[in-house]
């Protein structure tokens, strides 16, 4: 994989797992915001009003560096925890694991919840699809209308996504390109300028 690439999951997954009569309900979503995540945590609580448990971790943004794990009342570090270490194993982000709890009456143990809630999650991430996305960045360039054929061309050949263009008296483009290529398509605009 690439510096400015990343894994992420495409469609929901879901996994269940069953230990001493306690039933684990797992799902994983693709997610890009912590309002997004809080939103599903609310949906799940209120689907699954009536479980014990509702555990969750998620991983935000290309560099991994927003992350949370959440037991939820299970003895510290054998929810949470083992959820999160399955996104981490596969390298995933912008992914939400939730673990559902029902419980059956038999204690299982903390190596017993650290296994039945890695294993849940583990099953939810194995059902999604995984894709590999480019990080980019926005190039924003004004120019004079004369320039326009110049501008086009180095759209066409460098291929960055039209974001938004304007053609007033002054026109300006918008245009998003994998981050490793932005320097030189800022580059080659500004390069224009002077021709």
């Amino acid at each position: 994989m690439g510096i400015d690439e990343y894994k992420t999951i495409t469609n929901e997954g879901e996994g269940t797992y069953t230990e001493k009569r306690s039933k684990f309900l797992a799902f994983s979503h693709h997610v890009e915001s912590v309002d997004e995540v809080k939103e599903l945590i609310q949906q799940y609580r209120k689907k699954y009003y009536d479980a014990r448990h509702v555990c969750y971790a998620y991983v935000l943004g290309p560099e991994r560096d927003v992350f949370r794990a959440n037991d939820d009342g299970e003895p510290s570090s054998t929810a949470g925890k083992p959820i999160l270490g399955q996104i981490n194993s596969r390298e995933l982000t912008d992914v939400l694991v939730v673990v559902v709890r029902y419980y059956g009456g038999v204690n299982l143990g903390t190596g017993g919840l650290i296994v039945a809630y890695r294993t849940a999650a583990d099953e939810a991430l194995e059902a999604s699809n995984v894709e590999i996305r480019q990080v980019e960045e926005v190039v924003t360039f004004s120019f004079p209308y004369v320039m326009m054929n110049a501008v086009m061309r180095v759209v066409k050949e460098m291929k960055p996504r039209i974001v938004s263009q304007d053609f007033d008296s002054t026109c300006e483009i918008k245009l998003s390109i994998r981050k490793s290529e932005a320097p030189q398509l800022k580059a080659r605009l500004e390069k224009l300028s002077f021709e």
